[in-house]
């Protein structure tokens, strides 16, 4: 076999997670390479979290832009990663890969429900290039309990990887799998499954320059945010099925940005402003907020995650905004650059010492100050924690883990032992922030809103508004927080 002319190029991203301008960058080194390289020579693979409602352009068109830079860069296949399968309803993911003319790859993924089917995913792709047949499988964390509640069904990826190459294994030359799994378990994939060439992995955000072997797989991933572009080439051996891997992930910085892209980003940039425009509430006074101490937005937000939850008690922490709200209109677009994180409130159930485990940690600098990434995360420091349905006395000069004196739950003295229903917020269950939070027991997850469309319905209360300049922690001594 002549290897030149049947070697494979193989471009890939992941994690771009709405950095348009970065897609933009990726869409010009395409357009070079297909200069350069025959169309039946070429694979381009996204392993992912390619869109990210952080972003306004995202957030105001439900995805358009996302779709229409995925459709100019002409993508060959896609994988989903959680930033696409869990911040959208069934019907809302649907429709953004329906009529996408891209296959999505994913063999841990289905919908719940047999009478609800979807054209657009399938558990792995056979594709040819320069004669070779490359088997693609894609596989995605499996946030189970989540996608249950959106009406689908993730499984065990290692189980539905170990299916896949055992039926393609015989009929390809080459078996590719893309994963939004994480570093880890890409190594432990590659070490437990055989058959499998290249992994190309996303999710952990890591940057594997060169790819890195574990026994004969190969592994590459791209990093973060577009900042980096995978430019593999599959080399034939002289062997039946034997393949070799070179190349790496190659900077982006200094690249042409497409024009087509730039033109494509411009035009849904204004159609979601004028959506982001529409007026959610009114205010009469300003909503102040501090990131290191209580203050009416961020109850405001404990208050509206209690009210939705229906628990004894809310906490969420200040760092989910990033400024306050001025008297007047309030629009989306506001609210959204205000408090850009998707994520959801859960209920879970805590004792009485778990809690004040966690008001204790929330006065101290090294946790409201604690800067926090990822896990649907998109503030800047954790900040510290603001309540509804508790009364608290604070004295903030005594030591640490001493500083909270008295803790009323209702018209009762908080209970040590006792289990309290507490609403909070789901990036606490995974163990961030404060790490105890995760042991909260009988978690029940609320999905589909977003905690800043509970707080859009929290704004219109005028009743549930003035309540948050009502301060649940009474500093003592003269403190100030």
């Amino acid at each position: 076999m002549d290897t030149l002319k049947s070697r494979v190029t193989l471009l890939h991203t992941n994690d771009l997670h709405s950095h348009l301008e970065r897609a933009a960058r990726i869409a010009g080194y395409v357009k070079q390479t297909r200069r350069k390289v025959p169309q039946d020579r070429l694979l381009l693979v996204d392993c992912g979290d390619f869109l990210d409602r952080a972003r306004p352009e995202t957030e105001g068109t439900l995805g358009k832009v996302n779709r229409s830079l995925l459709r100019a860069i002409g993508y060959d296949a896609l994988l989903l990663g959680n930033n696409e399968g869990l911040t959208y309803t069934f019907e809302q993911l649907d429709s953004f890969y329906r009529d996408l003319s891209i296959p999505v790859v994913c063999a841990n993924f289905r919908p719940m429900y047999p009478n609800r089917k979807v054209d657009w995913l399938t558990p792995s792709l056979v594709v040819v290039k320069s004669g070779l047949k490359i088997g693609l499988i894609g596989l995605t964390a499996p946030f189970s309990e989540y996608y249950r509640l959106l009406g689908w069904h993730a499984s065990d990826p290692f189980e539905a990887a170990y299916a896949e190459v055992r039926r393609l294994r015989g009929e390809v030359d080459a078996i590719v799998v893309l994963s939004h799994l994480g570093l880890s378990l890409d190594e432990r994939l590659a070490a437990e499954v055989p058959g499998i060439d290249l992994i190309l992995g996303s999710h952990t955000h890591h940057l594997l320059e060169k790819p890195l072997y574990v026994g004969q797989t190969a592994i590459s991933a791209a990093g973060q945010f577009g900042t980096h572009v995978g430019h593999l080439e599959l080399v034939p051996g002289t062997e039946e099925k034997q393949i070799f891997i070179r190349g790496g992930c190659y900077p982006t910085d200094g690249l042409q940005e497409d024009e087509e892209a730039l033109r494509i980003i411009e035009a849904e940039r204004e159609l979601a402003k004028v959506r982001l425009s529409r007026v959610v509430a009114v205010l009469k006074e300003p909503l102040e907020w501090e990131p290191d101490k209580e203050s009416p937005l961020s109850v405001l937000l404990a208050a509206a995650v209690r009210r939705k939850t229906e628990a004894q008690i809310s906490l969420v922490n200040a760092g989910q905004f990033l400024g306050g709200l001025p008297a007047g209109e309030v629009t989306e677009e506001m609210i959204h650059a205000l408090c850009p994180s998707p994520i959801n409130c859960c209920v879970m159930r805590l004792t009485g010492r778990e809690i004040l485990q966690v008001m204790e940690e929330s006065l101290l600098p090294e946790f409201y100050g604690m800067p926090i990434k990822g896990f649907g995360f998109r503030g800047k420091v954790l900040g510290t924690l603001c309540y509804d349905g508790l009364q608290a006395e604070i004295d903030l000069a005594r030591p640490p883990y001493q500083k909270v004196l008295h803790v009323r739950i209702g018209d009762e003295p908080l209970d040590p032992e006792r289990e309290y229903e507490v609403g909070t917020l789901d990036m606490f269950s995974f163990g961030v922030g404060h790490l105890s939070l995760k042991n909260g027991r009988n978690v029940r997850y609320l999905l589909p809103e977003f905690i800043r469309e509970l707080l859009w319905d929290a704004l219109r209360d005028e009743e549930l508004v003035n309540d948050s300049r009502r301060s649940r922690l009474r500093l003592v001594n003269g403190n100030q927080a």
